[in-house]
C-alpha cells in the first residue's frame, strides 16, 4: 500500500467531514474518530467546551484530550499537528494566554478552512493554522515549547519521521504530549494493508512497545506511555464503521490484538545533542 494512496484516502474522509460539518448537514462519515463511540465520547467536559464553536467541538474527532495531559503556561508556544477543527488549538490559546501563541498543522484545505471560522467565532487572536503534513512540519527548529496531537500520529505511513519533526521544533526541555490509538499484540497483515481501516485508526497504529522505542530512537527521554481505554477489536470496528468488514480483523486471527487508546508524553533533553559526530550514537544525548 502507498504512502501516497493513504495520505489521500485520509485528505479525502477528513475533507468530507469538514465539509458536512461546516454544512451544519451534521457528523459526516465515520472515520477515526468521527462515529462517535467507542473512540471519541467522554474526552471533554462540558465546562472546557461551553465557549467553543460548536463546530470546533462536533469535528473534534479524536481518542483523548491532549490539553489535560499536561500544565501549559502563559506565553508558551503550542503546536498541535493534525489540529482538524481547532478544538484543542482553542483550548491550549485560553491556557498559554494572550502573550503566547498556538500552531495548528493540517494538511486538508476543508479542515483548515473550518478551524479558521472557528477561530474567527471564538475570537482567538494568538493563534495561526498552517498548511502542511506532520512529516515536514512548516516551522523552524527549536521553535514551540509543547507538541500535541489528538489521534492523528497514527494515521502518518512514515511516524519516524513525524517523531523526528517534533522532536526538531521543540525547544530543549519542549515536552511531547498526545492522545494516540496503539495496539497490543499482532494485527493481522490484510488489516495494515487495507486503506480503510487505516484511516479508521486501526491499520496504522503501532504496538505500543514500538511506540516508545520511536519515541526513543528521535531523541525524546522521559517516555510514558499510559494507556486509558481498551477496545475488543470487534467493538473498535463497529466504532470506525466497518464491523461487517471482511478481513481477519473480525476473525479468530485477531483474537490476539486489542486496540486502545494511550497517553504519550515525552520530553526533549536540555542538550538534546553532544555534537554532529555524536548524534548517530548511542551516546548521543547527554543532558547538562
Amino acid at each position: 500500500m502507498a504512502d501516497v494512496d493513504v495520505s489521500n484516502a485520509v485528505r479525502n474522509r477528513y475533507g468530507a467531514i469538514a465539509k458536512t460539518i461546516g454544512s451544519g448537514a451534521g457528523c459526516g462519515p465515520a472515520a477515526c474518530c468521527g462515529g462517535g463511540d467507542p473512540i471519541t465520547s467522554h474526552l471533554y467536559d462540558e465546562a472546557q467546551t461551553r465557549d467553543l464553536p460548536n463546530e470546533a467541538v462536533a469535528v473534534s474527532l479524536g481518542c483523548g484530550n491532549p490539553t489535560a495531559l499536561l500544565a501549559l503556561e502563559p506565553g508558551q508556544t503550542v503546536l498541535d499537528l493534525g489540529s482538524g477543527g481547532g478544538i484543542d488549538v482553542l483550548l491550549s490559546a485560553k491556557r498559554v494566554g494572550p502573550s503566547g501563541k498556538v500552531y495548528g498543522l493540517d494538511m486538508t484545505d476543508e479542515m483548515l478552512a473550518l478551524a479558521r471560522e472557528n477561530q474567527r467565532k471564538a475570537g482567538a487572536t494568538n493563534v495561526e493554522f498552517l498548511k502542511g503534513t506532520i512529516e515536514a512540519i512548516p516551522l523552524p527548529d527549536n521553535s514551540v515549547d509543547v507538541v500535541i496531537s489528538n489521534c492523528v500520529i497514527n494515521l502518518s505511513t512514515d511516524k519516524q519521521a513525524v517523531l523526528r519533526e517534533a522532536f526538531r521544533v521543540l525547544r530543549p526541555g519542549g515536552r511531547f504530549a498526545v492522545s494516540d490509538v496503539i495496539v497490543r499484540g499482532a494485527v493481522p497483515e490484510d488489516v495494515r494493508r487495507d486503506r480503510e481501516l487505516w484511516v479508521g485508526c486501526i491499520g496504522g497504529a503501532l504496538e505500543e512497545r514500538e511506540y516508545v522505542a520511536k519515541l526513543g530512537a528521535a531523541g525524546f527521554v522521559d517516555v510514558d506511555l499510559d494507556v486509558w481505554r481498551v477496545y475488543e477489536t470487534d467493538t473498535i470496528m463497529a466504532g470506525t464503521g466497518h464491523a461487517d468488514r471482511p478481513t481477519s480483523a473480525n476473525s479468530a486471527a485477531a483474537d490476539d490484538a486489542s486496540f486502545a487508546s494511550a497517553f504519550i508524553r515525552a520530553r526533549k533533553p536540555v542538550r538534546a545533542c553532544c555534537g554532529p559526530t555524536c548524534c548517530g550514537s548511542d551516546e548521543r544525548r547527554r543532558e547538562v
